[in-house]
């Protein structure tokens, strides 16, 4: 599989996927890959295609359609000196294997003083807009950030996806990695070799003075159209990519805040639960003195995400539901 920084300026984000993992995997022998369909298929999101052509049956593993199975045996191979890196088909389907993801894997080091390490990393496709349906299309990283233990990244850049990943592999505490289902076509700027981006910093994407927008994934791009199209209105808003929700950078939020005094969140998770209210939270606790005007929340509604694509982009952030919440918080 060659590197696809050789002969391209730009690569799309599922490109990157198969580019972080390789790179990883030739740069350590004990890096494995198992799931549904990533081998001869190459992955049902086409995110891991010519992995199996480079490193062999020996090293890319079709499993059966069971994600116990998955997660479970790259447990144990974790446990037992490999990293593992496991494919969930989709988001959604976490929960067919939540009692090892909340149970077992987040526990074994601390159960064990430290003894034994879990260095693993499930990878899945997470994120609606797409018309995928009410079990296809959910963003559930609000659901891994109620276990203490997991890492949580959640790139929203080609670039950030081979950096993140290689992060998230090296790391010997176990990562969910969330790969966003509607980021997969769009294309970026391809990741520098040996190119490794810590978990827990978040970024700022755009700089501005009025208003702090704090996105995740696919709500990055969004919040940016939103802060364009602000622009047009005398409205200079500062776009943050939290890119992990743990470890947490609260400080970049803080320091960003410090300069816009405003602060809006931008979440596909549900209203109640999302991890902008954690978020929130703690700005309320350690930034309150720094705010001008009540913090506001742009999230996805509390209603299984529908099918039909006219009635997905009611539940769904939307660039005008951005805009219209900056609107408001700078005229209050």
């Amino acid at each position: 599989m060659a590197d696809v920084r050789t002969d391209r300026d730009v690569i799309t984000y599922r490109e990157a996927v198969a580019e972080g993992i390789a790179r990883e995997m030739r740069r350590d022998p004990a890096v494995v890959c198992l799931g549904e369909d990533i081998g001869e298929a190459g992955g049902v999101f086409k995110t891991t295609v010519g992995l199996r052509e480079e490193f062999g049956p020996e090293r890319v593993w079709d499993t059966p359609i069971s994600e116990q199975a998955i997660v479970g045996a790259a447990m144990g191979a974790a446990m037992t000196g490999m990293r593992p890196v496991a494919e969930i088909m989709f988001s959604d389907f976490l929960a067919c294997c939540w009692d090892y993801l909340a149970n077992e894997i987040p526990k074994v080091r601390y159960m064990t003083g430290g003894q034994v390490t879990v260095p693993l990393v499930v990878r899945t496709a997470n994120g609606g807009g797409l018309g995928f349906g009410a079990q296809h299309s959910q963003a559930t990283e609000n659901w891994a950030l109620t276990v203490p233990g997991l890492k949580i990244a959640a790139p929203a850049t080609p670039a950030d996806v081979i950096g993140m990943m290689a992060a998230a592999i090296r790391s010997d505490d176990p990562v969910v990695f969330f790969e966003h289902k509607g980021l997969l076509a769009s294309k970026g700027a391809p990741a520098p070799p040996d190119h490794v981006v810590e978990l827990g910093r978040a970024t700022v994407v755009r700089e501005g003075s009025d208003v702090t927008l704090v996105a995740l994934a696919a709500m990055v791009p969004l919040a940016l159209r939103a802060a364009e199209l602000l622009a047009d209105e005398g409205i200079d808003a500062e776009v943050v990519d939290l890119r992990c929700l743990v470890p947490l950078d609260v400080a970049t939020v803080l320091a960003s805040l410090g300069r816009t005094s405003r602060l809006v969140t931008v979440e596909e998770n549900p209203y109640q639960g999302g991890w902008g209210a954690t978020l929130v939270s703690v700005v309320a606790d350690e930034g309150f003195g720094l705010l001008d005007a009540p913090v506001r929340r742009v999230t996805g509604e509390c209603v299984p995400l529908p099918f039909a694509d006219a009635l997905e982009e009611q539940v769904i952030p939307t660039v005008d539901k951005v805009v219209a919440a900056v609107r408001r918080l700078a005229a209050y």
